[in-house]
């Protein structure tokens, strides 16, 4: 039997993956959880395949619980579940450790897809908002996955620390990212990322 987690704090939306999951005979839901800091004590006591982690809940979201989840070198895939479709949401959990990103609009399609995906460890819907992280670089300028992406955050209007506490990074690693990238673009100026952020299609004109 293949053991799964789901942590969301809404029974009905629990309820309703129950269902899906339901259709494979040999998949079994071992564990149920409320808020992120029950989810991770569920996942180590229950030792799940997979654990399927709504993006917002009370006490540890579920980015924060897959981070958890990984510094404890737990052998669990998780999926992200939420309500926003959105890359940035996306790069956070691919960056966090999730394999699976998934919208709860796309429950009853994609779910057991998505699951299927996991337990081979194999990524599911997260290519789609991760589209930022390998996009063609402008004027022959290469940067990495994760400069590229806290150019966009910057891009997008966050602080330093701000960014830190997306990415889970400490405030010196950030900007040490963004002076690399300044570097290797020849700006100087937020103004210079900014340009170089809507020219590489990172964010709208």
């Amino acid at each position: 039997m293949k053991r799964i987690l789901i942590a969301d704090d809404h029974e009905a939306v629990r309820s309703g993956i129950r269902a899906v999951l339901a259709q494979r005979a040999d998949w079994e839901v071992v564990a149920e959880a409320s808020d992120g800091k029950k989810a991770i004590a569920a996942a180590i006591e229950s030792k799940p395949h997979v654990a399927i982690l709504d993006f917002s809940m009370p006490r540890m979201t579920g980015v924060e619980v897959t981070r958890r989840i990984r510094e404890f070198s737990l052998p669990i895939e998780v999926l992200i579940f939420t309500v926003h479709n959105s890359g940035l949401l996306a790069q956070q959990a691919y960056l966090a450790g999730a394999r699976a990103f998934l919208s709860k609009s796309d429950a009853s399609k994609l779910l057991v897809a998505a699951v299927d995906s996991l337990l081979v460890h194999k990524s599911f819907g997260i290519g789609s908002g991760l589209d930022v992280l390998d996009s063609v670089p402008v004027g022959g300028t290469r940067l990495t996955p994760r400069e590229r992406l806290v150019v966009k955050l910057v891009a997008d209007g966050y602080s330093n620390k701000g960014i830190s506490a997306i990415l889970n990074l400490s405030v010196k690693t950030t900007e040490a990212h963004r002076a690399a990238a300044m570097r290797k673009l020849g700006v100087n100026s937020t103004a210079g990322l900014v340009r170089y952020a809507v020219r590489a299609k990172l964010v709208a004109d």
